[in-house]
């Protein structure tokens, strides 16, 4: 892999050891501020509603500014209203400074995420993917076990922890990598080739499948701590389930490189990936007791695995050249829109037909997935062409150097 790839994987890995900090964040409101679930749920929303804009805006900033100036702004932000969070006094305060996270909480996606695509050709971006979704498991590892003596403590530095980390993977993008200059093929410019993008018939079926798994992500993260609760056992428990989820990922890695794996089409592996997230949701509807809340986590982590490099190779795959910040940056609105659903549907599932039910349904969810995967992926736009991944990385190669050296 180029440097670059590594350089962000590091930095990347380090920002993911505080992040689970959004995890708590309905449990925060409500233990804290004595909000209801209902208010705490459209908060929490608020804050998904906000970072729609925010990732679209992260991609036309890449293509002002610069990448890394892009990354490095974003993250700041992101350290500033983190700590604003922790720090608040009132309900109305903690409203406010989780819609200006919102705001700067996906910036620096596209412009990462962009890098990578260019970095490396179409047939390595899978490996690429999963290579950073591994790091940020292995910083996910730290973060769960962090989350689940932290919060113990105060969810309040579970905040605090999540903002140190941001701006210590600021600093390295910002020392690390060579400063790069905007330019039409990566920022894109004015008229027709800017909404592109949203023409694409392809990508619009991508988004429309990666917005149902992001709902499906979404409502793990969210819902979890609050069916712990529910079952009687201790939030804190979510870190470290959090934990067995990383730790599965890592040491599922190596299975990526089997015959059988690597040879899936895009549609198959990503059937696949999401029957095991089914299996992992029927578990957690099923379970009362830690051990069988890990089991159903490492099922359904297990199809993290062949699910998250995949998607946003296909998407990467999907772009023309100079275009993956914005192509990722149209995919990345699924997150912002299952931000905004989940805790709302999380909390009222939870509310009104309990966890069985809410766990039940996000399983049906997943099978829908697998049995459409066909569908949303057919064509020959989404397969690699041959020799195109060692151009690409010869390409990439001397424009780093090129970088480096200007």
């Amino acid at each position: 892999m180029p440097r670059t790839v590594w350089l962000l994987v590091a930095a990347r890995a380090v920002n993911r050891l505080g992040a689970f900090s959004l995890a708590f964040l309905t449990v925060f409101i409500s233990t804290r501020f004595g909000a209801s679930a209902r208010t705490a749920g459209l908060l929490s929303a608020a804050f998904g509603v906000a970072t729609i804009p925010s990732r679209l805006a992260g991609a036309r900033l890449a293509g002002r500014i610069g990448r890394r100036d892009t990354i490095v702004l974003g993250l700041g932000g992101c350290a500033a209203a983190q700590i604003g969070i922790a720090t608040a006094t009132s309900l109305p305060a903690v409203a406010v400074w989780a819609v200006l996270l919102g705001l700067v909480f996906e910036l620096y996606e596209p412009a990462s995420q962009g890098l990578i695509a260019d970095a490396v050709g179409p047939g390595e971006r899978v490996r690429a993917y999963s290579l950073l979704n591994a790091a940020l498991a292995v910083g996910g590892t730290g973060a769960g076990l962090l989350a689940a003596g932290v919060g113990r403590w105060d969810l309040r530095w579970l905040f605090v922890a999540d903002a140190v980390t941001c701006l210590l993977c600021a600093l390295v993008v910002r020392c690390a990598l060579p400063a790069d200059r905007p330019s039409p093929r990566t920022g894109g410019t004015p008229g027709r080739d800017a909404v592109a993008p949203w023409r694409d018939r392809a990508l619009w079926a991508v988004l429309a499948s990666g917005t149902v798994f992001a709902l499906v992500y979404m409502q793990i993260m969210m819902a979890l701590p609050l069916t712990l609760a529910e079952r009687g056992l201790p939030v804190a428990d979510a870190g470290l389930l959090f934990t067995v989820s990383a730790a599965t990922v890592v040491a599922a890695q190596p299975a990526l490189r089997l015959t059988r794996i690597a040879g899936l089409g895009a549609p198959a592996a990503l059937a696949l990936g999401y029957v095991l997230l089914a299996l992992g949701m029927a578990g957690y509807a099923l379970a009362h007791t830690l051990p069988a809340f890990a089991a159903a986590t490492t099922v359904w982590s297990l199809g993290d695995v062949l699910v998250l490099g995949r998607a946003t190779s296909v998407v990467a795959t999907l772009a023309p050249a100079g275009a993956a910040d914005r192509y990722l940056a149209v995919f990345g609105v699924s997150w912002g829109v299952a931000t905004v659903v989940a805790p709302v549907s999380a909390t009222q599932l939870l509310a009104h037909a309990g966890a069985g039910t809410l766990w039940g349904v996000t399983a049906a969810g997943c099978l829908a997935l697998a049995a459409v995967q066909p569908l949303v992926i057919a064509g020959e736009r989404f397969e690699p062409r041959p020799g195109a991944g060692l151009d690409q990385r010869k390409r990439g190669t001397g424009q780093a150097a090129r970088s480096e050296s200007s």
